[in-house]
This record gives C-alpha cells, sequence and structure tokens, in this order.
C-alpha cells in the first residue's frame, strides 16, 4: 500500500511535480540547455553523472521543498544513486518533504495509427519492487499521440491503463502520461477522443483503485474537468511540452484542479556556470511561478 502520508500530500497539497526524470535520449539536450556541451563529457557514466549533479543541485536548492513542489518524478539512475550520501528517493522525502516517484518506460516504439505506444518493459515487475523497497511512492509511464486518430488512441490508453495496473499491484500509485503532441494538426479533436476513451477506461475500474493523470495542457481550457472530478482519478497533473514556462503557466491556470508536472520549464534559465546564490534565485522563482500557476485553477 502507498504511504498515507505521501498520499494525503499529493492528494490535496498546494504545489506541484518536479519532473527530473531525462533519461539517456534527452539527457544531452537537458544538459546542453543547463550549460554543459557534450565535449563536457567522454561516455554515457560521465553524461549521467553530470546531470546527476545538476539534479542534486536543484533538489538541494532551498526552494525545493514539500511546501511548494509536492512530488519529484526521477530518472531509474538518479533513484540508484545519492545526494549528500543518502539514496536520492529517501532523501527527497525525508529532507525535504517531496514526495518520489519513478519514470518506468523504456522509450516510445515507431509510430503506427497515428500514436507512439511504450516499448516493452520486460522487466518491469523487478523493478517496481525494487522502487518499493527505495521508498518510491508512484511511477510515471509516457507514450505519444501524434494524430487524431481513433484506433491509436484507444491502443494508447488501453496500454497505459494495463501498465497502471501493474504498477497497482506492486503497491505504487501509477501516472499514467498519454502526451498529446502541442505540434500536431487537430489536436483538438484528438484531445476530445483522448478525454472520453480515458473516461472510458476508468468507468471500468473495479475495487478502489485510484490512478493519476499526465496530459498535455489541452486547447480547450478546463475539457479534463470530468477526469479531476473522477473518483478514480486521485490528481491530474499537466506537461509543459514544449511551451514555455510563461506559456505553459498561463495555459496551466486556466485548467481548474490540475497542477504542473514540468521538466523544461522548470530548469528554463539554470546554468551549470551560475554562482549557487544565483541558481537558488533564479530557480526559486520558476518554483514560484509554477507554484503561483498550480494553485490558480
Amino acid at each position: 500500500m502507498p504511504n498515507a502520508n505521501m498520499l494525503n500530500l499529493i492528494a490535496k497539497g498546494h504545489g506541484f511535480i518536479a519532473a527530473l526524470d531525462q533519461s539517456g535520449g534527452s539527457t544531452p539536450k537537458a544538459l546542453k540547455l543547463y550549460g554543459v556541451d557534450e565535449s563536457a563529457y567522454g561516455n554515457e557514466t560521465e553524461m549521467f553523472d553530470l546531470i546527476h549533479a545538476m539534479r542534486a543541485r536543484i533538489i538541494k536548492a532551498p526552494a525545493f521543498s514539500g511546501d511548494k513542489v509536492v512530488g519529484a518524478i526521477l530518472f531509474e539512475q538518479t533513484m540508484d544513486r545519492a545526494i549528500d550520501g543518502i539514496p536520492t528517493a529517501t532523501y527527497l522525502w525525508d529532507k525535504k518533504g517531496v514526495v518520489p516517484f519513478l519514470k518506468i518506460d523504456k522509450g516510445l516504439e515507431a509510430e503506427a495509427d497515428g500514436v507512439q505506444l511504450m516499448k516493452p518493459m520486460p522487466g518491469l515487475d523487478a523493478l517496481l519492487a525494487r522502487a518499493a523497497k527505495a521508498g518510491v511512492f508512484g511511477t510515471k509511464e509516457r507514450s505519444v499521440v501524434n494524430a487524431p486518430d481513433a484506433k491509436g488512441i484507444a491502443a494508447v490508453v488501453a496500454q497505459q491503463f494495463a501498465v497502471g495496473q501493474q504498477v497497482l499491484a506492486a503497491g505504487l500509485m501509477p501516472i499514467l502520461e498519454p502526451e498529446v503532441n502541442i505540434k500536431m494538426a487537430d489536436r483538438a479533436r484528438a484531445e476530445d477522443m483522448l478525454c472520453a476513451e480515458i473516461l472510458r477506461h476508468l468507468d471500468a475500474m473495479t475495487g478502489d483503485d485510484q490512478v493519476m493523470l499526465k496530459l498535455s495542457l489541452p486547447v480547450q481550457a478546463n475539457l479534463y474537468l470530468p477526469l479531476v472530478n473522477h473518483p478514480r482519478v486521485l490528481r491530474v497533473v499537466a506537461l509543459s511540452g514544449g511551451f514555455s514556462r510563461d506559456e505553459a503557466n498561463a495555459h496551466l491556470a486556466q485548467n481548474k484542479g490540475i497542477i504542473a508536472s514540468f521538466s523544461r520549464a522548470l530548469s528554463e534559465g539554470l546554468s551549470a556556470q551560475q554562482s549557487d546564490t544565483a541558481f537558488n534565485d533564479m530557480l526559486a522563482g520558476a518554483i514560484d511561478s509554477i507554484y503561483r500557476a498550480s494553485i490558480a485553477g
């Protein structure tokens, strides 16, 4: 069973979830935005050392606390590493009052029927057991919708809920993330189809299980209000999905009951070259703006 104190904070806490889960494919881009060029590392181990240092710097910053940041999504290697000699998930909860989540997907399949499903996760049960032992509260798994294709969207949602059931069986809380590509044509139609398909699966759930949802900010404000209010949904969070922080905050503030789960929009403007004072001030401003947008709805 999920930790009751963590459950209460995620369900009722005022704040947002930080996405610190860049994986192998997206790490070079995240480091470059942070001011660390590819010439700064010679192999994957050195690359992950550098991204962990960035994440640790964010987590250790004074403004990064449960007052405004209720949760943080970690990459598997981040969960396996430590901050000041303390395992990352333990550090988050014990030192910061922030609920730890784990990204569990292994990337995306090639596009078919206008969507990209998640790649197979053959070692998922073992990973979930390891996460539970490490004190992780929940998981996050991402797939992508690129077109308003009924068959594709049905497949994405079915896969998300199937993985979610596996996560629930391991005693963890799943964040289902069927991302809608904000650059697609006819995005509003795809979002309508996605919302209806998610509702269909939520209505079919049995027992008292709940899931979380991580969704792209919709064209039509409050489109996802039926999901926010559904008894099977613990919380709906939003990804920034390519919007700048200001754009993402503006969209978020128009959607009632949804809080942020931003990655690039959170780290925007942070640099390895900044002094700790400048870094902490920049991050505090970012956290405050995302927090205000999250509680505005």
